[in-house]
């Protein structure tokens, strides 16, 4: 049986290959030995101690609040004849001014973030990258592009928020809008440095030199070895996320009460810090785990593709 080996598979083994007798050094790894280290590069920094850690977090945190429903002892809107009880054995983080139970509410916030976090940085990765991507195909895109990307960079990520609420209103909507777009040029100005970097390897000009199509050689052998870069930045902008939704609630543009979430709680907390501590510490708490965290999960994903 006869196996055929595509033009452009037997140009990247030409161009990876070390001369016979020569003595010289080999060319750059191909794509697929170029995305195995990032690969094993992520993998080593995800067991470092402070990515384990932010890992570990995460998981907790996050888990609680997906299983908010069933570990929950109240309903997070259920109000009672008793206000601003302090944390017991029936209210573990107390109550607020309408007795709602707090830890059951903090749980519901957090399930809040979770949604931003999976719906909208992916969004805003999706589309930043083959944005950033496609910017580097000529110089008419790449001009027009990045000065989309200038102009998104100029609003600060509350003055985005507070457009897109005065446009479409305040709530849930309004936040994963603006986290989404927050995140295209950051994803967008990665993807687009990381691929004009690739572009000068080995293996994307033998697959050039053998014809293959532009859009081909972007997203099957350089858009793949960018992954690396770009998944340490999802890390970072996941905590961007948990800020934005805080920021966003706590001024009253972002989850519309009376359902809970993290900033939501902090901004009712305010009148009422004397009397109930624990209504502005809870919330408080798990923010700066989750946004602490993911920091530590992106620094120890940094250490370990510096150190492939």
């Amino acid at each position: 049986m006869t196996i055929r080996t595509s033009p452009e598979e037997l140009a990247l083994q030409s161009a990876t290959a070390t001369p016979s007798g020569a003595g010289g050094a080999s060319i750059a790894p191909s794509p697929s030995r170029g995305s195995r280290a990032g690969r094993s590069g992520l993998l080593r920094g995800l067991r470092t101690p402070s990515a384990l850690i932010g890992l570990s977090l995460v998981v907790v945190i996050y888990a609680a609040g997906l299983l908010a429903p069933l570990i929950a002892p109240y309903a997070p809107n259920a109000q009672g004849p008793d206000a601003f009880l302090a944390p017991s054995a029936a209210h573990w983080f107390g109550t607020d001014e309408y007795g709602r139970d707090l830890f059951s509410r903090v749980l519901f916030g957090i399930r809040q973030d979770l949604i931003v976090s999976v719906v909208a940085v992916p969004i805003g990765a999706i589309v930043g990258t083959v944005l950033g991507t496609l910017s580097t195909i000529s110089k008419w895109l790449e001009s027009v592009i990045q000065r989309i990307f200038d102009v998104s960079l100029a609003f600060t990520s509350l003055v985005m928020g507070v457009t897109i609420a005065a446009i479409i209103g305040p709530g849930l909507p309004a936040v994963l809008i603006t986290v989404s777009l927050i995140n295209v040029p950051l994803f967008g100005r990665l993807a687009h440095n990381v691929v004009r970097g690739l572009r000068s390897r080995d293996y994307v000009t033998a697959a050039r030199i053998v014809g293959a199509p532009p859009m081909r050689v972007l997203f099957r052998h350089i858009l793949p070895n960018a992954l690396d870069s770009l998944i340490v930045q999802a890390a970072l902008s996941l905590s961007l996320a948990v800020f934005i939704e805080g920021a966003m609630s706590f001024v009253g543009i972002g989850i519309r009460p009376p359902d809970p979430s993290l900033g939501s709680l902090l901004r009712n907390s305010i009148n009422f810090l004397s009397r109930a501590p624990m209504y502005a510490i809870a919330p408080m708490v798990v923010v700066t785990a989750l946004v602490l965290a993911f920091n530590m999960i992106g620094d120890g994903l940094n250490k370990g593709l510096l150190r492939r």
